[in-house]
């Protein structure tokens, strides 16, 4: 036991954080019970069948509705936890440090600069990589339960990053750049809001920009009586559709309903038919892998330059 026990400045930041430790504990107890409790409570009532041979929740299931709701809840949290674990670590672990000074303490117990920083980054990184695993399973027990429901699908902001790999991604590059950031501001405050106001910025770049990182599927057909679009195939989310014109150009935007005049909606006179461009359930692990092959690319951008900072000014 006493190989794995923490040690030096490893067993010295565990220390001085400990009540975070057992808060962030605390609550991941509490999330656990509340999702837990509302998944039993969800099941009480038996689901009704449809004509159609489906299965969907019965119309007093009040309990669905409270789980339902209280995953869209989880599935914002989730997305704001790097924000929360970058402005830690670039506050209160590391800015703090240099702001009141007690860095040098450290750095005289035969520790070198990249020691101390190391073991900070490295106990905050598995901690927040523990958290988060432990949440996104709690998250999909409800989950599980709920998909597919309005704003709830595999596609959308929530679960799509708490049920694949790159709410991991997003925490780990959080923790490298909070290292970076807080070195470079030395105040706790000031280093806190920069990291929220990076990470912010990479969250919502990367959440325009994942749907292009792997190309879309089509799907053409008649233009529908009553202007209704074609039904997206494989379970897919819709990027884009519109209207085909003879000579095969796109006309983008949804517009005429069968049998409406081309000059009423505005649309050519040629138009043959309609497109639908869409994301298959199939694309959602290549898009996860390159995304979060695009987060642990930043991290170690951020780690290198961190402790190349770090030489530098304390050598």
């Amino acid at each position: 036991m006493s190989t794995l026990a923490l040690k030096g400045s490893y067993w010295v930041t565990v220390r001085q954080y400990r009540r975070t430790l057992w808060t962030a504990g605390a609550l991941v107890a509490l999330s656990l019970a509340v999702i837990g409790g509302l998944r039993i409570w969800s099941g009480r009532i038996p689901d009704r069948r449809l004509p159609d041979g489906t299965w969907v929740p019965a119309d007093e299931s009040r309990g669905y509705e409270m789980l339902r709701l209280a995953m869209e809840y989880a599935g914002t949290g989730l997305i704001l936890l790097p924000l929360l674990a970058g402005a830690f670590v670039a506050g209160p672990l590391v800015a703090r440090e240099f702001e009141s000074g007690t860095y040098r303490l450290g750095l005289t117990q035969s520790v070198t600069p990249t020691a101390w920083l190391r073991a900070k980054v490295l106990t905050a990184g598995g901690a927040a990589l523990a958290i988060t695993v432990v949440l996104m399973g709690v998250y999909r027990i409800g989950w599980t339960r709920v998909s597919g429901s309005y704003q709830l699908s595999w596609g959308d902001r929530g679960p799509y990053e708490a049920t694949g790999i790159v709410l991991v991604a997003y925490v780990l590059a959080a923790v490298a750049v909070g290292a970076l950031v807080g070195q470079l501001i030395r105040r706790t405050v000031l280093a806190m809001a920069a990291t929220g106001l990076v990470m912010g910025l990479v969250l919502f770049v990367l959440g325009s920009l994942r749907w292009g990182f792997v190309a879309v599927e089509t799907v053409t057909g008649p233009v529908r009586r009553g202007g209704a679009p074609l039904d997206v195939p494989d379970n897919g989310i819709m990027t884009d559709l519109g209207m085909l014109t003879r000579d095969g150009e796109r006309v983008e935007g949804w517009s005429c309903v069968d049998g409406a005049s081309p000059e009423t909606c505005g649309a050519p006179t040629d138009v043959v038919g309609q497109y639908v461009d869409y994301h298959p359930e199939s694309h959602f692990w290549p898009t996860q892998l390159i995304e979060a092959g695009i987060l642990l690319a930043l991290a170690a951008l951020a780690l290198l330059a961190a402790f190349r900072l770090l030489r530098a000014r304390l050598p």
